[in-house]
């Protein structure tokens, strides 16, 4: 992509305005809280000392609109306590010039580093140094400013204390990743009548697991309904693909076929019910049809063998979801902080050196959160001497702009430039607008910012440019309160804010962390983790008695976060500007669906893992290995931009030596799903990055597969 086409990109994408599910009560909580922490202080302190604590109460209540699965007190409070530190030691070094840019660059550069952490802890640190960059020039002494960071503190604790007084949606964020991820397979199911081997996001599932993570109090007041479902959710969905699979026992057409998409439908009528119970709070209100398709005899009589085991797999997991859901599916003698499936989450004192850890972990040049940190520290020193040195006054706008716009990607990063200029033109104009028509004093002042906030609050969410259009009143309006001229501070904002803007942009194009370069290295990644999960499920066939589900397990969930660090980069490096370095689009395009149908195939195979006392399948052992070595080889020559040997897998599937059906027609346990199930093994690892499946017999398999290890199907 060109640079001029990226620029039109990005900026269009910071001008965007989504349409959002608005939350008017939240909104309404964090501008009540602000115009109680603004009106204390005006009335006790002083416009000066009211502006401070309002910048408090301001950042808090943004901090809590952030996606995080702690509480929202916590997010208030740490916002708050760090502002009024950072605040504190700001004006502290400020008369000393060298003292406090050396403070500064350190500030930022660990504000940079806290994107290790996750976008939440980078928002607001990021968030934090900007904000103090405008704080610290409100107090005229040591004194003054501890009473301005006391005051800022303050402001984050009226907002928590808020949250606690008046909750709105009590674990509504939990709530609705648990909804829409049963949601998701809602609709998998239904995808799977028309698409039996139909794709499946596992973002939806990734995101509930990472809502079940609880602290310890967290755990003992955890809704029931919040207890067990995702564990259920996730084993749905190997069995919904095991059961749609013509690979694995029900034809393409037939009186089966028409059974199993009754039975997907009904399930997906299930699914999204439970989802809209556990959304709301409220009771589950399901079809007697659906229910009559799932728990009719007809299902032992139409189907046989791998089918069957996975329906009647089906409608009991089903059964499982619609307890939890009722909140009836937990045994209330166990504490939930006990339970075996709980996901434990650090308190906020034993968080600190996980994040220390993750920060350390990115201390090298090839970190793109470590170029960020660079980046963001130069740009914030450089924008304060080139702040001074417009004959402007207040000249920390430009450095502020830069660090709030600033982001580790090269999108984001010019998109929040354009969106938050465009919003500070229009935001500024219509407080210029207002201050000429009303003149308001002190008090009038602190109400419209009150009121600019509240929109913000509301409005965030559906773009940045928009939140930019009430944030840049809200400021105009702020400083009016605190006695600054308004028509010097219009002109400072629009230049200022440009300055910060054209800085971010250009120290991305100085400094840069493209993401299309590590293209191949994500991909190659995610081709590691899918031959550890295929190697792990078969590992089960291979010793049953020793069976260990973690390790599947745990080979599942690197398997989906390899994936969606794969999709997170392929969508960042569509808008960059830079020579192609990485994988072509046609390309990338194919080697993600085949690394996809690759895990799916394992994971119908993890739907008939065998019982503890089945007999081990002889060669499953051997497939293990070959798939592990093979992949791991494979990743090394993608890495190296050469075509995978899928040979050695081919060789174990040829030679494995799998039981056939008795007399009675009856096999041992898994027999049949471990010989469908390496076919599909065999044909997805084929396909890996050649673009070409082995035919359907043994022979042609083995050929057609070896020719494509060979033969690469599209140029890298």
């Amino acid at each position: 992509m060109s640079w001029l086409r990226a620029l039109k990109e990005t900026a269009r994408s910071g001008l965007e305005i989504e349409r959002q599910r608005l939350e008017p009560l939240i909104a309404f909580r964090g501008a009540a809280g602000l115009a109680l922490v603004i009106g204390t202080s005006l009335l006790l302190f002083g416009p000066e000392i009211a502006a401070s604590s309002a910048f408090g109460a301001f950042q808090a209540a943004i901090a809590t609109f952030q996606r995080s699965w702690r509480p929202r007190p916590v997010l208030a409070l740490v916002s708050g306590a760090s502002l009024a530190v950072s605040t504190f030691v700001g004006y502290v070094s400020g008369a000393h010039v060298v003292l406090f840019l050396c403070l500064l660059g350190a500030w930022t550069f660990l504000a940079g580093l806290a994107w290790a952490a996750g976008p939440t802890g980078g928002i607001i640190a990021s968030s934090n140094v900007a904000i103090m960059l405008v704080t610290i020039t409100l107090p005229t002494s040591v004194v003054d400013a501890a009473a301005h960071a006391g005051m800022i503190a303050v402001g984050g604790f009226v907002q928590a204390a808020l949250i606690v007084l008046f909750p709105v949606r009590r674990w509504g964020a939990q709530r609705d990743a648990l909804a829409d991820a049963l949601a998701a397979e809602a609709d998998y199911a239904r995808r799977l009548r028309n698409d039996p081997v139909a794709p499946f996001d596992p973002l939806p599932l990734m995101t509930a697991r990472s809502a079940a993570a609880v602290t310890p109090r967290q755990a003992r007041r955890r809704p029931a309904e919040l207890h067990g479902a995702r564990g259920v959710a996730e084993r749905l969905r190997p069995v919904l693909a095991s059961l749609a699979d013509p690979a694995m026992g029900v034809p393409g057409d037939g009186l089966e076929r028409l059974w199993v998409n009754e039975l997907l439908g009904a399930a997906g009528s299930v699914l999204d019910a439970a989802a809209r119970a556990v959304r709301h709070g409220e009771p589950v209100h399901l079809s007697a049809t659906d229910l009559g398709v799932l728990k009719t005899p007809d299902n032992d009589v139409i189907l046989v063998g791998p089918a069957r085991r996975a329906a009647d797999r089906l409608s009991a997991l089903l059964d499982d979801v619609l307890e939890i859901a009722e909140g009836t599916g937990t045994d209330s003698g166990i504490p939930t902080d006990l339970a075996p499936d709980t996901r434990h989450r650090p308190t906020l004192l034993k968080l600190i050196p996980v994040v220390l850890a993750s920060m350390r972990r990115e201390l090298h040049h090839g970190s793109p959160i470590m170029r960020h940190a660079i980046r963001v520290a130069v740009v914030a020193v450089s924008g304060y001497f080139v702040g001074e040195a417009v004959p402007l006054g207040h000249g920390y706008w430009a450095p502020m702009t830069a660090v709030m716009v600033m982001r580790p990607e090269f999108s984001q990063t010019y998109a929040r430039a354009a969106g938050r200029f465009g919003g500070t033109l229009v935001g500024v104009g219509l407080a210029t607008a207002v201050v000429q028509t009303a003149h308001p004093d002190a008090r009038l002042s602190a109400l419209l910012a009150v009121i600019c906030a509240g929109l913000m609050y509301l409005l965030m969410r559906t773009g940045y440019a928009v939140g930019q259009v009430c944030v840049a009143a809200y400021v105009v309006f702020l400083l009016g309160m605190a006695g600054d001229d308004w028509s010097q501070t219009v002109t400072e904002r629009i230049v200022l804010t440009l300055v910060g803007g054209l800085l971010a942009m250009i120290s991305y194009a100085v400094y840069p962390a493209w993401e299309t370069p590590r293209l191949r290295n994500r991909l190659a990644e995610w081709l590691v983790a899918d031959g550890r999960y295929a190697a792990a499920v078969v590992d089960r066939y291979a010793d049953p008695a020793d069976r260990d589900d973690e390790d599947v397990r745990d080979a599942l969930i690197a398997t989906r976060e390899a994936r969606v660090a794969w999709q997170e980069a392929l969508a960042t490096a569509q808008h960059e500007p830079v020579r192609h370095r990485g994988i072509s689009r046609a390309a990338a395009t194919d080697a993600q669906h085949a690394l996809a149908q690759l895990g799916r195939s394992a994971m119908v195979l993890e739907a008939h893992l065998p019982a503890r006392s089945a007999d081990p399948v002889p060669g499953a052992a051997e497939l293990a290995e070959a798939l592990r070595r093979a992949t791991e080889k494979g990743a090394k020559a993608v890495r190296e931009r050469r075509l995978p040997d899928w040979q050695p897998v081919v060789d174990a599937v040829a030679h494995w030596d799998m039981p056939t059906p008795t007399e009675d027609g009856t096999t041992p346990v898994g027999d049949p799903v471990v010989r469908r199930g390496a076919a599909l093994l065999l044909t997805r690892v084929a396909t890996v990055l050649t673009g070409r499946a082995p035919r359907a017999g043994p022979r042609g398999r083995e050929a057609r597969a070896s020719r494509s290890a060979a033969c690469p199907a599209r140029p890298w």
